[in-house]
């Protein structure tokens, strides 16, 4: 076996479980056998299309079994798969597929405006649109699949190579690539199947859009490779989600506050047979405890964790025992990780203080794509990844946030980084100065406001600033509401004082 990455996996499931419910999506099974079938023919594709070892194919499409399958593919050409956000702006799109240099674009029709629009600032040598046709009458992917007769040349593909480049929020303003290799991604999927416990019965509910990492490396892998069932649904809608629970039995579901919040609020949530749930796991921020309160009384808990694009992501866990008793936590190191606290010296501190989380271990990435300066400062001189975020561990080893280096604002499981936000901000004709900060939202866990200061005769308000944001930025990211105010604190070197801010209009929230 030359393949030793995610590329072997499908023709070893269907080796070992041709017959067991692989994928149900839209009504229709596919078995392993077929999955594995699927993904040979993708693979196929890409090599009659020039694609080879190496080379980056970028995915724009929501949860689909074709997401899978050209996942896959790539892996056994050895290329790389490049998960866009389908909630990203026009230009945030063109930064990724200029920026990870794609040579191939399958997309979903609804996509079709947005990938016309970058056309002119890309240089994809492949464009395909999923189903049969696209508006222009060139051939499908379901069509140029069908087709396909001959197969693919075998790729030597190792751990250490790259599997994935997935863009992270970048805290200049540009989304950077975080390389994910195959080791990276089969590891974090082992660190699931020990800590929590998946096993080749579970049904998996992904509601969550799997070019999130976490969604994919933390909720498809691991059931991929114990031979599990996935129901895949295109978005998260709740009371289909309910619904499919409670028709496919479902085991294991993963997901944010939010979504939880939105399934527990649905009228439907009282009559809904959810007794088959046995894993559900939420990242993104802590489990409000109105929600822990609403599903104890339905008997279920919660797997919680913390984690980052960069560890592939889950870099701790908390199991569903300790939720109250560690209330708060984000739990322990994950099986094959490790995480230890530094001050600002880079010495370690003794349980109990507050420092910066490092993070090592099999899951944690190379570094970032063609930035080896924002590579090399993101590690330690002994090769720990600094987080950027301060937290300590207690007498018990378990890892508490306590606040975010970076200012990362987290909004329904979606990071924002404010300084992306604050430089098209600053653009706006009669802005002096911004700052964008998280304030706690019931629904979203936080939201997006700016604190602005304006020229004297300038009138700046949330319209204005959301009418100058759109169309450059995601949707989530556009600040809910714009407050002005005559001067922003500032640090005696000149940096605002965000915390004076959360603390101030929290208040007033």
């Amino acid at each position: 076996m030359h393949n030793h990455g995610l590329g072997a996996w499908p023709s070893k499931r269907r080796l070992k479980t041709p017959d067991k419910s692989a994928l149900v999506f839209d009504g229709d099974v596919l078995t392993y056998r077929q999955f594995a079938d699927a993904v040979d023919s993708m693979s196929a594709l890409l090599w009659h299309r020039g694609i080879r070892k190496g080379d980056r194919v970028a995915y724009l499409g929501e949860n689909s079994p074709e997401f899978l399958e050209v996942l896959f593919g790539c892996a056994q050409l050895g290329a790389v798969f490049v998960p866009i956000n389908t909630r990203l702006a026009t230009p945030e799109i063109a930064h990724v597929l200029h920026d990870s240099g794609a040579r191939a674009l399958i997309h979903d029709p609804e996509f079709a405006g947005e990938v016309e629009a970058t056309a002119d600032r890309m240089r994809v040598a492949h464009i395909i649109q999923t189903g049969d046709r696209s508006s222009d009458g060139a051939r499908g992917l379901a069509l140029a699949l069908r087709e396909m007769r001959s197969g693919h040349a075998d790729a030597v593909v190792a751990l250490d190579d790259p599997a994935a480049i997935v863009y992270t929020s970048g805290t200049t303003g540009k989304a950077k690539g975080a390389v994910l290799t195959h080791g990276n991604l089969t590891w974090v999927a082992l660190n699931c199947i020990v800590d929590y416990d998946v096993v080749s019965t579970d049904v998996a509910l992904m509601i969550s859009p799997l070019f999130h990492v976490a969604s994919l490396g933390m909720g498809a892998l691991p059931v991929i490779l114990k031979g599990g069932t996935m129901v895949l649904e295109r978005r998260f809608e709740p009371g289909r989600a309910l619904e499919l629970i409670e028709r496919h039995g479902i085991t294991m579901l993963s997901g944010v506050p939010t979504t939880y919040q939105m399934l527990a609020d649905h009228p439907d949530w009282a009559t809904t047979d959810v007794s088959s749930l046995t894993k559900l796991t939420c990242g993104g921020s802590a489990v409000p405890t109105r929600i822990l309160n609403a599903y104890e009384e339905r008997g279920l808990s919660f797997t919680q964790g913390y984690g980052m694009t960069e560890t592939s992501p889950g870099a701790t866990s908390l199991s569903p025992t300790m939720t109250r008793a560690k209330q708060g936590s984000v739990g322990l190191p994950h099986f094959f990780t490790e995480v230890r606290i530094a001050d600002e010296h880079g010495d370690m501190v003794p349980r109990g203080t507050v420092g910066e989380i490092q993070i090592a271990g099999p899951n944690v990435f190379p570094g970032y794509h063609e930035l080896p300066e924002a590579s090399a400062a993101a590690f330690t001189a002994d090769g720990w990844f600094r987080s950027g975020d301060l937290g300590y561990l207690d007498a018990d080893g378990y890892l508490f946030i306590s606040d975010r280096l970076k200012d990362m604002i987290i909004s329904g499981g979606e990071n924002i980084y404010p300084a992306e936000v604050e430089n098209l901000i600053s653009d706006l004709d009669g802005v002096t100065g911004v700052a964008v900060i998280g304030i706690p939202d019931e629904q979203w866990g936080e939201v997006p406001w700016a604190i602005v200061t304006v020229r004297d005769g300038m009138t700046v308000d949330t319209e204005t600033v959301r009418a100058h944001l759109e169309g450059a930025l995601a949707r989530y990211k556009l600040p809910k509401r714009v407050v002005v105010v005559d001067e922003l604190p500032r640090t005696a070197s000149g940096k605002v004082r965000k915390a004076d801010l959360r603390a101030r209009f929290t208040s007033a929230a």
